[in-house]
């Protein structure tokens, strides 16, 4: 089957994902895998104009949203892949590639999708049993928002976070229904989020916040 050609857009952010070859571990300490995604995601920002909203480094996978202005997301993401995996390949004393082929993409054109998955990627280290709340995850750009760790990645401004910290927090650690992750489940496989039909979670309120 033929790749599905790439969307190139400037108005709406992606979410992306990928994962290392076999789902293995990066074998090498989580602390130093962080370093180094920081810094390769810092020089895309700074050298293709990649803005990060958010990013969740996982034991063998990863979680960015992002945009691209210039409407470049094939070039950032290139760039991006290729330094991460050689200085991953060779701290790990790796032969075989990091990544388990290309990485996944999905356009978040929609507030409600947007916050869905917000939602959905900073839950991520609770889901795999990480943690038990998402401010205790250390390898999460939540920890710069709050000012737990030096910011390393140059974000965008969070809208989301900064209108309410605290309730930010509360819904972030409010489990939602299993039918509205498993239909997010189901939108992040699509080149543009698509909303399962059919018995799926349709609306979760949390306070003023409402996420279809």
């Amino acid at each position: 089957m033929p790749r599905a050609k790439v969307i190139l857009q400037s108005e709406y952010p992606y979410n992306i994902t990928a994962r290392c070859i076999n789902r293995e571990w990066f074998q090498i300490p989580m602390e130093e895998v962080w370093e180094i995604y920081c810094e390769e995601l810092s020089k895309v920002h700074f050298e293709l104009g990649l803005q990060i909203h958010s990013f969740i480094l996982m034991s063998n996978h990863f979680h960015l949203i992002a945009s691209t202005p210039k409407a470049n997301i094939s070039e950032c993401m290139h760039r991006f892949m290729q330094s991460t995996s050689r200085r991953l390949t060779r701290a790990g004393n790796r032969i075989n590639q990091s990544y388990a082929g290309r990485h996944y993409k999905c356009v978040l054109h929609r507030d409600q999708y947007f916050l869905n998955v917000y939602k959905y990627n900073y839950r991520n280290p609770i889901a795999a049993g990480l943690c038990q709340r998402v401010e205790s995850y250390p390898y999460s750009t939540l920890q710069f928002l709050l000012k737990k760790s030096s910011a390393k990645i140059p974000l965008v401004y969070d809208e989301i976070f900064f209108a309410d910290p605290d309730g930010t927090l509360e819904w972030l650690n409010t489990e939602p229904e299993a039918l509205l992750v498993e239909g997010i489940r189901y939108g992040l496989k699509h080149q543009f989020f698509k909303s399962k039909k059919g018995p799926v979670a349709r609306k979760e309120l949390v306070e003023d916040r409402m996420i279809i």
